[in-house]
């Protein structure tokens, strides 16, 4: 299925774009956050329904660097003599699929994954990776939330502590080197953003940036209020996302199509950022409420190339309103 601009969507996000339908047809207009994302069963059940089923696809870049696409977010994996390093664990229900594909790159072992941040679409497979033999390393706030009961207002949904086995044990505050497979791998923390425990990883040799949820090409993103998010914080990470890179960079969204991208559509994703935040702090700074604001469409530049997502531009626009 392909969407107006006519760019491909994968399964998963042709069931959220089902999910978020279903809701807007009952709705009349956009959508409020607990339509989104609690319609039916509610769509983290629906993500790992779809997980289970999804194919995997592989895109080769730089530097022994490979993304796979289809289990929650991004994954990138660097092979090598010191064994499979991963960004990000993607969703428990894909690990069938998950495990051909990482056979299919290479005989390695998985030695080593890292966690951009806590949600579940990107560390539900930490469990069965670190039986697999991969030391997980993430942020200090990664392993706070994935240790405790974690509620996401706006999602509706209450997660449990992970397993022991998925919880993270190499962590860290603001930064930390590595030299694996002989890549040097910068991860740095960037405060609130996404949410509050997101960093970055940039391999240094093959000027390759995997930004996580801090850039979601093409389509609005979500902000996690519950745990820290920020739409400042948001515009703060797309800055240094910015400053770290150049038009030679490649550039690892966490969601979002195309999944390789580059400064030229993070600077748009930003530019979007910034636009939406200023129009909706006019339109609370002359007293409207959050639905007169989400009324007057302070989106509407964007939504041709943002809007065809589940986060439309009502759900959006509230998301913003709680941030300005």
């Amino acid at each position: 299925m392909k969407n107006p601009e006519g760019r491909l969507l994968s399964r998963r996000g042709f069931c959220l774009c089902c999910v978020g339908g279903a809701a807007l047809a009952a709705s009349n207009g956009w959508l409020t956050p607990r339509q989104a994302f609690a319609e039916a069963r509610g769509i983290v059940s629906l993500m790992k329904d779809d997980a289970a089923k999804s194919p995997i696809t592989a895109h080769k870049l730089r530097g022994n660097i490979i993304v796979l696409e289809g289990s929650g977010g991004n994954i990138a994996v660097l092979t090598g003599p010191d064994g499979k390093v991963m960004i990000d664990a993607g969703i428990g229900a894909s690990r069938s699929q998950l495990t051909k594909a990482l056979a299919g790159v290479g005989a390695e072992p998985i030695t080593h994954l890292i966690n951009t941040h806590w949600h579940f679409d990107h560390t539900d497979g930490n469990a069965w990776l670190n039986a697999s033999g991969a030391k997980i390393i993430a942020h200090e706030n990664t392993r706070k939330h994935l240790s405790e009961i974690q509620r996401v207002e706006d999602w509706d949904y209450n997660f449990l502590p992970a397993p022991a086995a998925g919880i993270p044990t190499d962590v860290f505050s603001t930064a930390k080197s590595l030299k694996l497979n002989g890549a040097s791998i910068e991860l740095k923390y960037y405060g609130n953003a996404h949410t509050d425990s997101d960093i970055s990883v940039m391999f240094g040799e093959a000027d390759v940036l995997h930004v996580a949820d801090t850039f979601w090409n093409g389509i609005y993103p979500f902000i996690d209020y519950s745990t820290g998010g920020s739409i400042d914080g948001m515009i703060a990470a797309s800055d240094a996302n910015l400053a770290a890179s150049t038009n030679n960079t490649i550039i690892i969204p966490g969601h979002g199509s195309p999944v390789v991208s580059n400064r030229a559509e993070l600077k748009e994703f930003r530019d979007m950022l910034v636009g939406v935040r200023e129009n909706v702090a006019r339109l609370k700074k002359q007293g409207r409420s959050q639905e007169e604001t989400v009324a007057a469409k302070p989106t509407a530049a964007f939504d041709a190339k943002f809007g065809n997502f589940v986060i439309d531009p009502g759900f959006f626009t509230r998301l913003v309103y709680q941030g300005v």
